[in-house]
């Protein structure tokens, strides 16, 4: 069975269409899938109702983005993705899933495999029909995905070895992926400038980590560069961008490959060093007292940058409790979420810094940072870690 294709329409938007191919084993899905994306200007180039149609279509339909159902007959998406990857290097694959423990897992690992991120999707038929969020994310993510395609055509790690056991997380590059063919080259970077470094006279009592898509795999590299010797003298606050349950799972692979304890944050908890404390999916995590007395503060507020959590809820309310003493960084994501909030985190003294283009999954967060003049120094992924566990250790 080959994959279908999908009707065209003529897009509004300047360039050529993002090419989707959708890969999912309910009928019901790949069609509403591909209509809220025709809809939404990228081109639906094929659908595939299990894992094998989809990788036998890639050579023939050229996708940019594959979204990847990760239960299905056959060859389901864990089987089929490295597959596609080796079949397409630099290929974007999107996987999709329910809101499970085990199906967080699988898409955890399925990140440490190379896919460039997740996409929670409601049980059943009717909860794809019914929950309006889901087409929202569903949209926004593939049009964000695709402008970065558009602008940022390079080459990015596509697969990472993986520790034994449950973990899942990958370790260090195993690849890097040559660029897959695009309609035209991208405009070189503007040349950016680096704010100057306060002066510090002591170390810095918090380490504050933001990220987006790409996320899992740059925090856990980072944790790892800087040594849990180095970590067990902070605490370690992130705002990953991740559904309920997902941040969970998150919290205790980043635990298991760093050694130190690491779980979601909980209201009213007090903030320790040597503790990694992972805001839960759907709650912003802030902060109350003092930088000897810093306290969790979990809350059901509105959406910030479209977030819940944000990294500006986060670094504002630190700005406030830890002011000079705080190390920030920006990793890989979409959007501009913790721009606003490192104002503040720089006007108090702190030390921000970012992860550079050529490494980031999507420069959307670090490139904000970067545009509006709010960061340090901007470093690529493999010496973030390194450059932290100085600024902590002082040495």
């Amino acid at each position: 069975m080959a994959a279908s294709a999908a009707p065209s329409t003529p897009s509004a938007s300047a360039g050529p269409r993002i090419r989707v191919l959708v890969a999912d084993d309910s009928v019901v899905v790949r069609g509403l899938v591909s209509r809220w994306l025709e809809e939404a200007g990228c081109e639906v180039v094929g659908t595939a109702s299990n894992g094998r149609i989809a990788l036998d279509a890639l050579d023939r339909v050229q996708p940019d983005i594959v979204l990847l159902d990760i239960e299905m007959p056959e060859l389901d998406g864990t089987q089929a993705l490295p597959r596609m990857l080796a079949k397409r290097p630099g290929l974007q694959v999107v996987m999709m899933s329910t809101l499970t423990q085990r199906n967080a897992e699988i898409s955890l690992r399925c990140l440490a495999l190379g896919a460039i991120d997740y996409l929670p999707k409601p049980e059943g038929n009717r909860g794809v029909t019914t929950q309006a969020s889901f087409r929202e994310d569903l949209v926004q993510k593939i049009r964000m995905l695709g402008a970065d395609l558009r602008n940022r055509p390079r080459a990015r790690p596509t697969a990472f070895s993986e520790r034994p056991g449950p973990v899942g997380l990958p370790e260090r590059p195993a690849a890097v992926a040559a660029p897959s063919p695009r309609p035209s080259a991208a405009p070189a970077p503007a040349p950016v400038s680096v704010r100057p470094r306060p002066l510090r006279t002591s170390p810095p009592r918090c380490l504050l980590i933001g990220s987006s898509t790409g996320g899992p795999r740059a925090v856990g590299e980072v944790l790892e560069g800087i040594g849990a010797a180095t970590l067990r003298r902070v605490p370690v606050l992130i705002v990953q961008h991740m559904p309920p349950v997902f941040t969970a799972v998150f919290a205790e692979h980043l635990g298991a490959r760093i050694g130190l304890p690491a779980a979601e944050a909980k209201h009213g908890e007090p903030v320790r060093p040597g503790i990694v404390y992972v805001a839960p999916g759907g709650r912003h995590m802030g902060l109350t007292g003092t930088a000897a007395e810093a306290v969790i503060q979990l809350n059901d507020g509105p959406p910030v940058n479209f977030c819940r959590p944000a990294v500006d809820v986060m670094f504002r309310d630190a700005a406030e409790v830890y002011g000079a003493a705080t190390l920030s960084v920006i990793l890989t994501g979409m959007g501009s979420d913790g721009t606003k909030g490192a104002k503040a985190l720089v006007d108090a003294g702190g030390v921000m810094l970012a992860q550079d283009e050529a490494t980031s999954t999507v420069w959307g967060m670090p490139g904000s940072l970067v545009k509006a003049g709010y960061a340090h120094e901007i470093l690529p992924l493999p010496a973030i870690g390194p450059a932290l566990r100085t600024a902590i250790g002082g040495h």
